[in-house]
Protein backbone atom coordinates (compact mmCIF):
# COMPACT_ATOMS: atom_id res chain seq x y z
CA UNK A 1 0.00 0.00 0.00
CA UNK A 2 2.85 2.35 0.91
CA UNK A 3 4.14 1.73 -2.40
CA UNK A 4 1.32 1.95 -4.04
CA UNK A 5 1.87 -1.40 -5.91
CA UNK A 6 -1.71 -2.61 -6.84
CA UNK A 7 0.03 -5.93 -7.87
CA UNK A 8 1.57 -7.06 -4.57
CA UNK A 9 -1.66 -5.78 -2.93
CA UNK A 10 -3.88 -7.95 -4.72
CA UNK A 11 -1.35 -10.81 -4.10
CA UNK A 12 -1.46 -10.93 -0.52
CA UNK A 13 -5.78 -11.13 -0.28
CA UNK A 14 -6.87 -14.83 -0.64
CA UNK A 15 -8.44 -15.72 -3.79
CA UNK A 16 -10.91 -19.36 -4.54
CA UNK A 17 -7.48 -21.12 -6.34
CA UNK A 18 -5.56 -20.71 -3.22
CA UNK A 19 -8.09 -23.07 -1.12
CA UNK A 20 -7.58 -26.95 -2.30
CA UNK A 21 -10.03 -29.25 -2.17
CA UNK A 22 -10.11 -32.83 -2.80
CA UNK A 23 -10.79 -34.30 -6.16
CA UNK A 24 -13.63 -36.06 -5.07
CA UNK A 25 -15.59 -33.09 -2.69
CA UNK A 26 -18.50 -31.81 -3.64
CA UNK A 27 -18.23 -28.06 -4.90
CA UNK A 28 -21.38 -27.32 -3.27
CA UNK A 29 -19.73 -28.03 -0.18
CA UNK A 30 -16.90 -25.69 -0.49
CA UNK A 31 -16.02 -23.66 2.14
CA UNK A 32 -17.11 -19.31 1.05
CA UNK A 33 -13.56 -17.83 0.03
CA UNK A 34 -15.31 -14.82 -0.35
CA UNK A 35 -13.45 -11.78 1.08
CA UNK A 36 -14.12 -9.23 2.77
CA UNK A 37 -12.95 -5.66 3.81
CA UNK A 38 -14.37 -2.73 5.97
CA UNK A 39 -12.18 0.50 5.58
CA UNK A 40 -13.34 3.44 8.19
CA UNK A 41 -16.30 5.02 7.88
CA UNK A 42 -17.20 2.54 4.38
CA UNK A 43 -19.69 -0.20 3.90
CA UNK A 44 -18.69 -3.72 3.82
CA UNK A 45 -16.72 -5.37 0.94
CA UNK A 46 -17.42 -8.63 -0.20
CA UNK A 47 -15.94 -9.98 -3.17
CA UNK A 48 -12.98 -10.00 -4.98
CA UNK A 49 -13.77 -7.31 -7.35
CA UNK A 50 -15.07 -4.42 -4.42
CA UNK A 51 -12.15 -5.47 -2.31
CA UNK A 52 -9.60 -4.52 -4.98
CA UNK A 53 -11.68 -1.78 -6.31
CA UNK A 54 -11.68 0.02 -3.43
CA UNK A 55 -8.10 -0.12 -2.62
CA UNK A 56 -7.79 0.99 -5.95
CA UNK A 57 -9.60 4.10 -5.72
CA UNK A 58 -7.57 4.59 -2.83
CA UNK A 59 -4.34 4.16 -4.20
CA UNK A 60 -5.63 6.16 -7.10
CA UNK A 61 -6.66 8.90 -4.81
CA UNK A 62 -3.70 9.32 -2.64
CA UNK A 63 -0.45 10.54 -2.86
CA UNK A 64 1.43 9.45 0.36
CA UNK A 65 0.40 7.46 2.80
CA UNK A 66 2.10 5.51 5.92
CA UNK A 67 1.24 2.62 8.12
CA UNK A 68 2.66 2.66 11.76
CA UNK A 69 1.52 -0.58 13.01
CA UNK A 70 0.85 -0.87 17.04
CA UNK A 71 -0.37 -2.62 19.93
CA UNK A 72 -0.60 -6.17 17.27
CA UNK A 73 -1.71 -8.96 18.58
CA UNK A 74 -1.34 -12.59 16.80
CA UNK A 75 -3.52 -15.84 17.44
CA UNK A 76 -3.48 -18.84 15.01
CA UNK A 77 -5.40 -21.76 15.29
CA UNK A 78 -4.78 -24.19 12.91
CA UNK A 79 -4.93 -22.81 9.06
CA UNK A 80 -6.39 -19.27 10.27
CA UNK A 81 -4.83 -16.46 11.91
CA UNK A 82 -6.06 -13.25 13.77
CA UNK A 83 -4.81 -10.35 13.78
CA UNK A 84 -5.82 -7.07 15.73
CA UNK A 85 -3.62 -4.41 15.69
CA UNK A 86 -3.94 -0.03 15.85
CA UNK A 87 -3.08 1.69 12.81
CA UNK A 88 -1.46 4.95 13.33
CA UNK A 89 -1.69 6.58 9.60
CA UNK A 90 -0.17 9.21 7.83
CA UNK A 91 -1.77 10.01 4.30
CA UNK A 92 -1.64 13.13 2.19
CA UNK A 93 -2.93 13.97 -1.15
CA UNK A 94 -1.54 16.09 -4.29
CA UNK A 95 -0.86 19.85 -3.47
CA UNK A 96 -4.00 22.14 -4.39
CA UNK A 97 -2.48 24.07 -7.11
CA UNK A 98 -1.71 21.21 -8.28
CA UNK A 99 2.40 21.97 -7.73
CA UNK A 100 5.00 18.93 -7.34
CA UNK A 101 4.36 19.03 -3.33
CA UNK A 102 2.18 17.18 -1.32
CA UNK A 103 -1.29 18.53 0.06
CA UNK A 104 -1.00 18.76 3.57
CA UNK A 105 -0.64 15.92 5.73
CA UNK A 106 -3.14 14.43 7.45
CA UNK A 107 -2.57 11.54 10.45
CA UNK A 108 -5.76 9.30 12.02
CA UNK A 109 -5.69 6.13 14.25
CA UNK A 110 -7.96 3.13 13.33
CA UNK A 111 -8.25 -0.38 15.15
CA UNK A 112 -8.11 -3.25 12.77
CA UNK A 113 -9.02 -6.83 12.69
CA UNK A 114 -7.38 -9.38 10.27
CA UNK A 115 -8.38 -12.50 9.13
CA UNK A 116 -5.74 -14.44 7.17
CA UNK A 117 -5.33 -18.08 6.14
CA UNK A 118 -2.90 -20.29 5.66
CA UNK A 119 -2.34 -21.61 1.77
CA UNK A 120 0.34 -23.23 0.13
CA UNK A 121 1.68 -19.97 -1.28
CA UNK A 122 1.75 -18.57 2.39
CA UNK A 123 -0.76 -16.40 4.56
CA UNK A 124 -3.44 -14.82 2.81
CA UNK A 125 -5.76 -12.11 3.63
CA UNK A 126 -8.97 -13.01 4.14
CA UNK A 127 -10.56 -10.13 5.52
CA UNK A 128 -9.98 -6.71 6.88
CA UNK A 129 -11.95 -4.44 9.10
CA UNK A 130 -10.56 -1.26 10.14
CA UNK A 131 -12.75 1.25 12.38
CA UNK A 132 -11.70 4.82 13.62
CA UNK A 133 -10.49 5.91 16.68
CA UNK A 134 -12.37 9.09 18.06
CA UNK A 135 -11.24 9.21 21.73
CA UNK A 136 -7.78 9.06 23.06
CA UNK A 137 -6.99 6.21 25.29
CA UNK A 138 -6.08 7.61 28.25
CA UNK A 139 -9.34 10.30 28.03
CA UNK A 140 -10.69 10.86 31.22
CA UNK A 141 -13.97 10.72 30.63
CA UNK A 142 -17.03 8.17 31.00
CA UNK A 143 -19.15 7.18 27.62
CA UNK A 144 -21.07 9.99 28.27
CA UNK A 145 -18.30 12.68 28.12
CA UNK A 146 -18.36 13.38 31.31
CA UNK A 147 -15.33 14.04 33.46
CA UNK A 148 -14.09 10.51 35.41
CA UNK A 149 -14.82 11.44 39.15
CA UNK A 150 -15.34 8.85 42.08
CA UNK A 151 -19.04 7.73 40.42
CA UNK A 152 -21.21 9.23 42.49
CA UNK A 153 -24.25 10.85 41.12
CA UNK A 154 -23.81 14.62 40.38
Amino acid sequence: MERGDFEELTSLWLAPEDVSYAEDADPEDAEDTSISCVHPGWPALTGRGEVLRSYALIMANTEYIQFFLTDVHISVVADTALVTCTENILSGGPAPDEGGELGPLVGQRVVATNVFRRTRDGWKLWSHHASPVLADADDDSDPDGNPDDDGSPA
